[in-house]
């Protein structure tokens, strides 16, 4: 199998039939049933990607999201059956990288999967590290060091500072970063890429008074403005 995925949902058949469309593809599926379980088979299985569930027993997708992105930034794309857009947006808040309303298209579902697989191929990859005063970006290891600290991004902040990154100066607009950023509901996106960017600066210590590396042109867009060593 070339990628393993999670599966953290109580909806058994619909695990069960994911199982076999997944082996189509060449991605192998793992099932948990509870958050316990899931947590469990997190720590055991070590899996390229999570599919997650908004209504779990014992605790809600969105608390178990947010608990494994404090300490992961393995991809996550959420699945439920309530498909407000307000739902949407605060899965994406708390870091999920995808959200997938429920019922879906399997093979809409397996799409997105290997764009957020492929994301972690990223532009560039020839270069191995690029250096910026005080951050330190490894392009192939998924991995960003500020003030000599690694810093823990999810998959989608991580993509984002990369696409900036790597064409430092560039001013980008909202319609460029979203069609950079694949792989997610571009109305969904475009209404939380300033909570993304907010949180990414949060991250890189930037704040209006103090820009270290992403400046914020009003009505304008974004645009990296550190010096490369």
């Amino acid at each position: 199998m070339s990628a393993k995925i999670l599966i953290i949902d109580d909806d058994e058949t619909l695990c069960e039939r994911l199982v076999d469309y997944f082996t189509q593809f060449g991605l192998e599926l793992i099932v948990a049933n509870t958050p316990s379980d899931g947590r469990e088979k997190l720590s055991n299985e070590s899996p390229d990607l999570l599919l997650l569930d908004v209504m779990l027993p014992e605790t809600d997708g969105f608390s178990l999201c947010k608990e494994i992105r404090a300490q992961s930034a393995l991809p996550i794309i959420m699945l439920t059956a309530r498909g407000e857009l307000t739902d949407k947006v605060l899965g994406l808040e708390i870091g999920a990288d995808d959200y997938l309303a429920k019922p879906f298209e399997p093979r809409e579902l397996v799409a997105r999967i290997q764009v957020l697989l492929r994301r972690n191929v990223t532009a560039n990859t020839d270069v191995d590290v690029w250096r910026f005063e005080d951050l330190d970006i490894y392009s192939k290891h998924h991995k960003a060091v500020l003030d000599g600290e690694e810093i823990k991004l999810t998959g989608m902040e991580f993509r984002l500072l990369v696409l900036l990154a790597a064409s430092p100066g560039k001013v980008f607009n909202r319609d460029e970063l979203l069609n950079e950023l694949k792989g997610i509901d571009a109305d969904v996106y475009s209404r939380s890429i300033d909570i993304l960017m907010s949180r990414l600066r949060q991250k890189l210590g930037d704040n209006p008074q103090q820009v270290r590396f992403i400046k914020t042109l009003r009505n304008v867009g974004y645009t990296f403005v550190a010096k490369r060593k």
